[in-house]
């Protein structure tokens, strides 16, 4: 062959390549999909510069081969070999336990810093002919390429993650929006009544929820409530059991029968899988009495005539068994104002870096000496202490926080 034909040749390849290299280029700013720049990478490998066989193996959730061709496998019984996971640079393949390594020449990773995007296996499929193979040949343009195709690839992966990350984060903007609104927006706050809430979410929205509803001149019913679990599915029954919650309110003031109802609707609605605490009360300032059922709850703090009552009297927590067996409703009179602080285990459950949890005897101690503020005051001396309690720790939990000052005026 003479010199004037091999350079030609050498032009026409520089050409080709330069010429491909641009077609795929455009092929990324037009937003081809990925099956189209797979296309058109194996085109351009196969048909114009004739590697005889490749396979490519890329990582997204797990790993998974993305192309092949010059081989009888299909591509779901093609294995990716973890011998792989050991090579960092352009070599050829010497391991030899898995049938790649018996297929292929040559292994191309793609790297992002240390992390492993792609591997190309290149061979060719007349491995007895004499002359320098074509995936050896044009191995720095087949390596520029690669890098190119895959890190494309990669960026639309990381696009459609970027959206649906979007897409949820938008949504859980409108369901913490939403459940902010199943919340009371008003709390009483005059001579006879002083209630205030915190509320502190672990994740964008929770299963913690409380509620304060007047039923007529003289009496107020509240409650809280835990579902078991964190995020969407623990958010979700928490809103059906507000929505229950109301709607048997209309039908009854008694506490038993709230209880009994609650219990069913949880069942019905989880099949067991999940289980909500609950702490159900009742106010009637013409009677000065406060009534109450505790299912399973933390027991809230009852101060009155400087002394603690924990309120435990009640039954099982709901939704592990259909008959909740004695529900024993506890009433309590008083004569002079108390306080009474409701919370979920989220607060108690607080740790530090010593791995201790806020006790009780501590609530005890910051309710006692600031029970001459006002309720909301009383919640931030809470929240304070915890913050403090647990150093670098997050939250463990959803937190939330209900505190009533009843005195003994009535309507």
């Amino acid at each position: 062959m003479s010199s004037n034909t091999k350079i030609s040749q050498q032009k026409h390849i520089q050409d080709l390549k330069l010429n491909a290299l641009l077609e795929v280029t455009k092929a990324i700013n037009n937003n081809w999909s990925t099956q189209e720049l797979l296309e058109l990478f194996q085109d351009i490998l196969e048909n114009r510069l004739g590697v005889g066989k490749l396979v490519l193996f890329h990582f997204e959730d797990d790993w998974t081969c993305l192309l092949r061709y010059g081989i009888a496998e299909e591509p779901e019984n093609i294995m990716f070999e973890k011998e792989l996971l050991e090579i960092h640079e352009i070599e050829t393949i010497t391991y030899n336990k898995g049938e790649l390594s018996k297929s292929f020449e040559i292994v191309i990773p793609v790297f992002h810093k240390q992390t492993p995007l792609a591997f190309v296996l290149l061979g060719d499929v007349n491995q007895e002919k004499l002359e320098l193979s074509a995936a050896i040949k044009h191995l720095p343009y087949v390596q520029t390429l690669t890098n190119i195709i895959v890190v494309a690839i990669e960026n639309k992966r990381l696009y459609r993650e970027h959206i649906q990350r979007e897409k949820m984060n938008k949504e859980l903007e409108l369901a913490q929006s939403m459940q902010h609104m199943l919340f009371p927006q008003v709390l009483p706050h005059d001579e006879v009544l002083k209630i205030a809430a915190t509320y502190l979410p672990h994740e964008q929205v929770g299963g913690d929820y409380y509620d304060f509803v007047r039923l007529n001149n003289h009496e107020f019913i509240f409650c809280m409530a835990d579902v078991s679990g964190k995020g969407i599915a623990a958010a979700l029954l928490m809103s059906n059991i507000q929505a229950t919650f109301h709607s048997l309110i209309n039908y009854t003031h008694n506490l038993k029968d709230i209880v009994l109802e609650l219990n069913k609707r949880v069942i019905s609605n989880t099949h067991y899988e999940k289980f909500v605490s609950l702490f159900l009360g009742k106010i009637n300032t013409k009677s000065q009495q406060f009534t109450y059922i505790n299912a399973g709850h933390n027991p809230p703090l009852f101060y009155y005539q400087n002394r603690f009552t924990e309120l435990t009297k009640g039954c099982t927590i709901l939704g592990i068994n259909p008959v909740l067996g004695h529900v024993e409703v506890d009433t309590l009179e008083y004569a002079e104002e108390f306080t009474l602080m409701l919370y979920t285990d989220g607060l108690t459950d607080t740790f530090n870096g010593r791995n201790e949890t806020i006790s009780i005897e501590k609530l005890k101690d910051i309710m006692a000496s600031g029970n001459s503020l006002a309720p909301e005051k009383i919640n931030e001396a809470f929240i304070n202490y915890a913050n403090t309690f647990r150093e670098e720790n997050e939250f463990p939990d959803d937190i939330a926080i209900l505190t009533l000052k009843v005195s003994d005026l009535h309507f």
